[in-house]
């Protein structure tokens, strides 16, 4: 005996079938509506805040679930679309100092009178034709534990003749009397092959009140891996053909290329980031190996913050930050100041960072950025820090 179906027992079947067949482009759709809103989220946080807000929920939501690659090409849409949205905006109107009025920019004094037999006060050439008051001069950064001395010195350029609102910040240090150390980050560049670092300036250090400044490091790990060794841990191994910051237990410092040449036995410690952006005065970021270098990680044709360190002829260390730079830029602004090789440190807003500690009293230290813009690091480079970076004492 055949069953007997309701008259429309096909079309519901049918029906069913069709439903059931469709789920999975809903369940497609939800998810690509979710993607979505989180990057528009993340935009606008990256708009409204462009503060460790951003820069965490990138790293720890959109990075996961949408790839390395992906957050590289949204962080291109963004940081290039701002940057051309300013340069409509100040093709009609004037950039702001980045240091005049500024309430956290030093109290700086130029004293011709005061000893600078180790800096090089001569004028940092900048590309615009009308400078800003200061632009290119170097000044004094008047420190407690130097006094009648210069021993650090900044200036401002724009580099970028383009872009007159592209500031690069340099800032001259005199490692005839200052020691440079290198920390490890609680979580970058090592805590993935299972090596945290302490993350923070050491305590002993704190309390002798011999603190000077302290600024960024290097990429995170799943930015390139690149090197890091302090004392006796390497938290990542060295990578040939990068550039190779190089601390001395006595004081010295050098950038070179490493190719696995021997650095020497008074390692203090060792940070490699990415190629060389000037060696022996040669700006490398055009060469054809290096552009092949910076597409393993972050492309060179994004314009966002961006900070460098370069040594001079002399020995002294020149920091450079700023915002709206591509690597050539910041070759160019470093070997504006006198530098003869040179690697990139860190990059994006969250990240830059420069912290100058100075008048240590009832254990505690007055710490200012060197320049606006800047996130704020004196607190975590104190009492902990998920990424690494370094910071200077006096000897």
């Amino acid at each position: 005996m055949n069953p007997t179906y309701p008259t429309n027992w096909h079309n519901q079947n049918h029906h069913s079938h069709r439903t059931h067949q469709r789920s999975p482009w809903k369940r497609f759709i939800y998810w690509s509506i979710g993607i979505i809103t989180l990057i528009l989220v993340a935009l606008v946080l990256f708009i409204k805040l462009n503060t460790s807000a951003a820069a965490n929920f990138t790293d720890q939501v959109l990075r996961p679930l949408i790839g390395d690659a992906n957050v590289v090409a949204l962080e291109r849409i963004f940081f290039n679309s701002s940057d051309k949205i300013n340069q409509i905006k100040y093709s009609l109107e004037k950039p702001p100092d980045p240091f005049l009025g500024s309430n956290n920019k030093p109290i700086i004094v130029t004293d011709k009178g005061l000893s600078s037999s180790h800096l090089n006060l001569d004028l940092v050439s900048t590309t615009v034709s009308t400078p800003l008051t200061g632009e290119g001069q170097w000044q004094n950064i008047s420190l407690s534990l130097f006094p009648n001395q210069i021993v650090l010195a900044d200036t401002f350029i724009r580099p970028d003749p383009s872009r007159s609102y592209a500031f690069a910040t340099l800032v001259q240090m005199d490692m005839s009397k200052l020691q440079m150390y290198s920390v490890a980050g609680t979580v970058e560049p090592g805590s993935k092959v299972g090596k945290p670092g302490p993350g923070m300036i050491p305590q002993s250090v704190h309390d002798q009140g011999i603190l000077v400044a302290a600024f960024d490091g290097g990429f995170q790990y799943r930015d390139g891996q690149y090197g890091m060794i302090v004392g006796q841990t390497t938290y990542l191994p060295l990578q040939n053909d990068l550039a190779t910051l190089v601390g001395h237990t006595d004081g010295r410092i050098e950038i070179v290329k490493y190719e696995g040449q021997d650095l020497g036995n008074d390692i203090a410690f060792v940070r490699q980031n990415c190629p060389m952006l000037i060696e022996n005065g040669i700006i490398g970021t055009q060469d054809e190996t290096n552009k092949k270098l910076w597409g393993r990680t972050i492309t060179t044709d994004i314009y966002t913050w961006r900070s460098g360190i370069g040594i001079t002829a002399q020995g002294n260390l020149i920091f450079a930050a700023g915002n709206a730079l591509v690597p050539s830029i910041l070759a160019a602004a470093l070997k504006a100041a006198g530098a003869v090789n040179a690697m990139q440190l860190d990059i994006n807003p969250n990240w830059v960072r420069f912290n100058i500690f100075n008048d240590f009293s009832n254990n505690h230290y007055t710490s200012v950025l060197v320049m606006q813009g800047l996130i704020d690091g004196s607190y975590s480079y104190l009492h902990g820090y998920k990424k690494d970076f370094f910071y200077i004492t006096k000897k």
